[in-house]
């Protein structure tokens, strides 16, 4: 079967079923007790199975099958949840997520398993997996070691065993295990299939022929073979070979074989039927395989498709030209005033921006593709750190643009990692000052206007002032006399410095001087920004303020001279016309008095250069801006209007071009430069 064109579908489905399995297995950890949980995680990784070795994925299906085997034992009450076990499952887990992300990026899905499947059988077995991890077992090789009654088959090898069974042949599975000292496995290997060549047919051989010949085994393999020779004369025949340590000749049965795989599995869901676990194709329907596991049953399901991420950025690009294009038609329109032109205008008008709202919502995704990586996230590090820890996510549904979505998870990644590491104090110190032994973190997702608001906060040590200033002062980044007029915010603000860490020692979570400057850097380079929030042995709060989409901005068109200007409203206070007379100067910059507040001044045309071709006149024209608590001036010549624009990239050439943040294509044909406001207040 031709499978390269579901590839695409396949790799999509098994990252939500391995994601599946990973939000079951942190709910099976807080309910050990609860089967239904085990089961759905059964389904997940039985679906898994199927879908891996239908593609041809054997080392995929292989492991999640060994896995399935330690779940199916949970489920027959067989075996007791505990941590060891709840993290030989999890590494499991890691180790297939590889192997779909080697998929992905072009690879054969293969890696190398060995430490965790000797754990798995460990756990099967009822031994403790945690004695057995650095201790190989000599029976079991890799992934590859199970028997092969338990691998599944595909459709063309099933044939040829069962042609054999009708012609009366012999199929025998064997497994063949060389001497520890053997030095030379490959050529043994191939002594071996020259006997087997003499005898029949091999039909299959585990691991692969390739990885036997590059030796990738420990000291075991098997193989099927098809022989009209009786089993004893077989193994009769491989014992010849030197440096043999024993061969293991079997019966296979295809009807054993089959009634395994197509076995009905009774899930323990209450609401749903039976459901027949047999080997399903990758193109299972999206809504069967997102179905909510406790859900009733429902008349009209969503009706879904997948839409390539590539084909709704075309679309967003056809749209943006669509976008100048009205601007071009509203401006002809206003020009020539033509009443039925302008009607025809105005209804194109509402309809692209319908359009546009249509368009945006399409490329929203839940913040929960970021937030579901935190909960597992946040299991390890809390044992690595001997910590006590429970987290809270709010607002996961909450909708971002796929672009920022793609940028913002390693932000938030250093932020737990912080609150973790430096915000939630070990058991025994919350329990001295009071609290109790589990820290908490909350991470909290929520729209405001066309901003996502994302809060992390913590109820541990919070922010020590002067260890902040201390270190700061000590780096040089302010000197003692700044640090005592600055406010606590200010001070808070200092940690984004970079360079600048308060871990009294360097270990793999932080001290190394990067970290939360990474993450402001990230935040402002997506027109966001953040602020911190502490209060000393209560806990601390960092909050970011993300727009909705990047690609299509509201902006204030300026003019400065005859170049024009837009700056994104999501910045600006209000607009003012102040007398060059009540400009005022401070530390040789030019200032004025806004409310009460001295606010310094920037000229884009001394800022950018702009040839003088107009005289200028008695007042200024000033956009008032804004970054978190400070403020400044922007003086202009004049002020067009509002209007939304199309954000376009100047290229690598221009990236570096100090203010400015892209441009944009103005109705008239003309090019607007578009100012990044964080840049002049920095």
């Amino acid at each position: 079967m031709e499978t390269s064109q579901y590839l695409e579908v396949f790799i999509d489905e098994s990252r939500e079923h391995l994601q599946s399995i990973n939000d079951h297995l942190l709910d099976l950890e807080k309910q050990p007790q609860n089967l239904s949980i085990v089961g759905e995680i059964f389904r997940s990784a039985h679906t898994l199975k199927g879908m891996s070795a239908t593609m041809g994925y054997q080392d995929l299906a292989n492991l999640t099958h060994k896995m399935e085997n330690v779940l199916d034992a949970v489920r027959n009450e067989q075996l007791q949840v505990n941590a060891e076990v709840l993290d030989v499952v999890f590494d499991s887990v890691d180790d297939l997520e590889a192997m779909v992300i080697d998929i992905a990026d072009g690879g054969a899905g293969e890696r190398d398993v060995t430490k965790v499947v000797q754990m798995l059988d460990a756990i099967e077995q009822g031994e403790n997996p945690v004695m057995n991890s650095n201790t190989a077992s000599p029976d079991v090789e890799s992934t590859n070691s199970h028997s092969l009654e338990e691998l599944i088959l595909d459709e063309f090898t099933l044939t040829v065993l069962e042609q054999s069974e009708e012609q009366n042949q012999n199929n025998f599975h064997i497994h063949i295990t060389l001497r520890d000292d053997c030095l030379l496995k490959a050529a043994r290997v191939y002594m071996v299939f020259e006997v087997l060549d003499q005898l029949g047919e091999v039909i299959k051989s585990i691991p692969a022929v390739e990885a036997l010949e590059n030796e990738e085994f420990d000291t075991g393999f098997q193989v099927l073979l098809i022989t009209e020779q009786s089993g004893e004369e077989v193994q009769n025949r491989i014992l010849k070979v030197s440096e043999i340590e024993k061969t293991e000749v079997k019966t296979f049965s295809i009807k054993k074989y089959l009634a395994e795989q197509n076995q009905i599995q009774q899930l323990p869901d209450s609401n749903s039927n039976e459901e027949k676990v047999s080997r399903p194709s990758p193109l299972e329907t999206e809504a069967d395989a997102n179905q909510e596991p406790n859900s009733q049953a429902k008349t009209n399901p969503n009706k879904t498709i997948r839409v390539n991420i590539e084909r709704l950025d075309v679309l967003m690009n056809l749209f943006e030209e669509l976008v100048i294009d009205r601007g071009r038609l509203e401006q002809i329109s206003d020009d020539l005033k033509h009443d039925e032109l302008q009607e025809t205008v105005e209804r194109m008008s509402r309809i692209t921006s319908d359009l546009q709202s249509i368009i945006l919502t399409m490329r929203m995704v839940p913040i929960e593709q970021v937030f579901n990586r935190f909960p597992r996230m946040v299991r390890q590090l809390s044992r690595d750190l001997n910590k006590q820890i429970d987290l809270e996510i709010i607002g996961a549904e909450t909708e971002l643009d796929r672009t920022v979505i793609d940028e913002i998870g390693d932000p938030l990644v250093h932020l737990i990692r912080n609150a973790l590491d430096h915000g939630i104090e070990s058991p025994e110190i919350r329990e001295a000052n009071g609290k109790g032994s589990t820290g908490r973190i909350e991470l909290k997702a929520y729209h405001s206007g066309n901003h996502v608001f994302i809060e992390i906060s913590d109820d541990g040590a919070g922010i020590n002032r002067n260890k902040v200033i201390e270190k700061a002062v000590k780096n040089n980044i302010v000197t003692g006399e700044q640090a005592e007029s600055m406010t606590n915010k200010q001070v808070y603000e200092l940690l984004m410095a970079s360079g600048f860490s308060t871990a009294d020692t360097v270990s793999d979570l932080s001290g190394r001087g990067v970290g939360l400057d990474v993450v402001k850097n990230t935040i402002e380079s997506l027109g966001g920004s953040i602020t911190i929030d502490s209060e000393l042995n209560q806990g601390s709060i960092f909050s970011i303020q993300l727009p909705l989409t990047l690609s299509i901005l509201s902006v204030m068109l300026v003019e400065v001279q005859e170049e024009k200007y837009a700056i994104p409203l999501s910045s600006i206070i209000e607009t003012a016309i102040v007398k060059k007379d009540e400009i005022m100067k401070a530390h040789n910059k030019k200032v004025i008095d806004f409310r009460g507040k001295v606010v310094p001044l920037v000229s884009l045309k001394d800022l950018f250069n702009v040839p003088e071709t107009k005289v200028d006149d008695d007042d200024y024209s000033l956009v008032i801006i804004r970054k978190g608590d400070k403020l400044a001036g922007v003086i202009v010549d004049s002020f067009i209007g509002q209007q939304e624009v199309v954000l376009k990239s100047l290229g690598n050439y221009l990236s570096s071009v100090f203010a400015i943040s892209g441009a944009t294509i103005l109705g008239d044909g003309q090019v607007a430069l578009i100012i990044d406001s964080n840049a002049l207040i920095k």
